[in-house]
């Protein structure tokens, strides 16, 4: 209440509740007890800490009204950008923000400078600029966005301030995919509360209606509130999550320090890095992971080692699921080509591939490539079944053998190792041929997990009928050649 009884527009963020007093009330309403920290097997890399977790809070609403140490204001290079976070900060603040501005001269991307709060609760404002997004430049924009957020925090424990109220710092003007900007900003704010958590008590990210949901899917992942929701978490994380500071990294670019510069490794070793390692210009003590164009060359002539062929693979995966991720992929999600569905029998994740929805001859096969790997990657990293409907599938659905030779060679090891079956619905004899030849001639390892599923009965009796997912026109077909379902048919002992 202001002075004269009217209620204050401001926010006082003591009031506003903590990410975790929601889920503990959910606890205590579904009387789930916690999981015991002795069984839990895999630990998340941002493990579940109820110390850190306390200090977040979500609050749909405007950063300019928080009532905290200090706010965050996401502007231009020269402090003068016009989106909806830096009006509402100038309207609140007043005209002595206009002049304090022009006194900082600008703030280049990635910087954070800091101005009096003025006419707003908050006492202090801390300027930043996110960076202009492009595919083809985001290692840039990744580096650019995580010094916005890790300076803003840096500032704030240089001036002692106890609580911060974060913006979305990259603006829809910048075109930065919302989610992966969300990452950085989580992983950034989690990594430096792990260090420096006694100097802040709280942060606050003050988001829109329409960052709401995002922040709510990601939040778990970095802020976990129980060891049950670090658990769940866990296969969810991207394969990206940075250093021990949360800032990117590039594999290239690193550099390693030798323990005596100038003295070669052991002989042991000598052979085998050779080939995988290179010295740079003259400095004796500094030496990169190795030459990628090196490397692919000594592939080719079959002379680099198991390990760093391992490598290499891992790095090449990497680029293709960071592509993934910047992409626009929703003309291949409109296709509902490929799905997750129930579980089967023995409680693994079901993935639906729909073959008469893949128009091979009509849509970019590599966004499709990009596609399966955006979806599947957080799929595969615990067992999982594929079940493939060849129904009513003609030849302009066909997959390519060398596309699928592609597929199978780009992805993960995760992605062969944990994958237990897959059933071909509604196979031709063509197809089964087809099927016989690539699984022997062209990859190894994925013949034994093939299953041909004639009808949906035999499928059932591996996959229950309500954990499936079923297109209108396989249910038809399958009706139209194998008659009805019924569920006293005995089980196939194909399956």
């Amino acid at each position: 209440m202001d002075p004269l009884g009217a209620p204050s527009q401001f926010v006082d963020v003591d009031s506003l509740p903590g990410w975790s007093d929601a889920y503990e009330a959910k606890q205590l309403d579904c009387h789930q007890s916690p999981v015991e920290k002795d069984r839990v097997d895999v630990r998340s890399p941002f493990p579940y800490r109820k110390d850190i977790s306390e200090k977040i809070i979500l609050w749909k609403g405007d950063v300019a009204l928080l009532n905290c140490t200090a706010i965050v204001n996401t502007s231009n290079e020269t402090l003068t950008d016009k989106n909806p976070v830096s009006e509402s900060i100038f309207m609140h603040a007043g005209p002595d923000l206009k002049d304090e501005l022009q006194k900082l001269k600008g703030c280049r991307t990635g910087e954070a400078k800091l101005t009096k709060g003025f006419n707003l609760a908050a006492r202090f404002i801390i300027h930043t600029v996110g960076p202009k997004y492009k595919s083809r430049y985001r290692t840039a924009a990744e580096s650019s966005l995580y010094s916005c957020y890790r300076n803003v925090l840096q500032l704030a424990r240089e001036q002692a301030m106890c609580s911060i109220g974060f913006c979305v710092i990259n603006t829809l003007k910048r075109c930065y995919p919302l989610e992966d900007a969300t990452h950085i900003a989580l992983r950034t704010v989690r990594r430096f509360l792990e260090v420096h958590g006694e100097t802040l008590e709280k942060v606050v990210f003050a988001v829109s209606e329409l960052e709401e949901a995002t922040y709510q899917k990601l939040l778990p992942l970095y802020f976990p509130r129980s060891l049950e929701e670090e658990v769940q978490s866990l296969p969810y994380l991207p394969a990206d999550i940075g250093n021990a500071e949360g800032e990117p990294v590039v594999p290239e670019r690193q550099i390693r320090i030798t323990e005596k510069p100038g003295i070669p490794d052991d002989a042991s070793d000598e052979e085998g890095l050779e080939a995988d390692l290179s010295f740079i210009g003259s400095h004796a003590f500094a030496r990169m992971e190795g030459d990628v164009d090196k490397q692919r060359r000594l592939i080719l002539q079959g002379q680099l080692s198991e390990a760093a062929l391992q490598k290499q693979h891992q790095r090449n995966y990497n680029r293709w699921l960071c592509q993934a991720r910047a992409e626009d992929l929703s003309d291949i999600a409109s296709l509902k080509a490929l799905y997750q569905t129930g579980v089967d029998n023995c409680g693994r994740t079901v993935m639906v591939v729909v073959g008469r929805n893949i128009p091979v001859t009509l849509i970019d096969m590599e966004k499709a490539l990009l596609y399966f790997i955006h979806v599947m990657d957080h799929i595969a990293v615990k067992e999982y079944v594929l079940v493939y409907f060849h129904t009513l599938t003609n030849d302009y659905n066909q997959l390519d053998s060398n596309f699928l030779k592609k597929l199978y060679d780009v992805v993960d090891a995760k992605y062969k190792r944990n994958l237990k079956a897959l059933y071909f619905v509604h196979p031709t004899f063509r197809s089964k041929v087809s099927a016989w030849f690539f699984t022997t001639f062209t990859v190894s390892g994925l013949k034994d997990k093939i299953h041909y599923v004639e009808s949906l009965q035999q499928l059932f009796t591996a996959i229950p009928p309500e954990q499936m997912d079923l297109p209108p026109f396989v249910l038809e077909y399958d009706a139209r050649e194998n008659g009805p379902y019924y569920s006293s048919y005995p089980p196939s002992p194909d399956l």
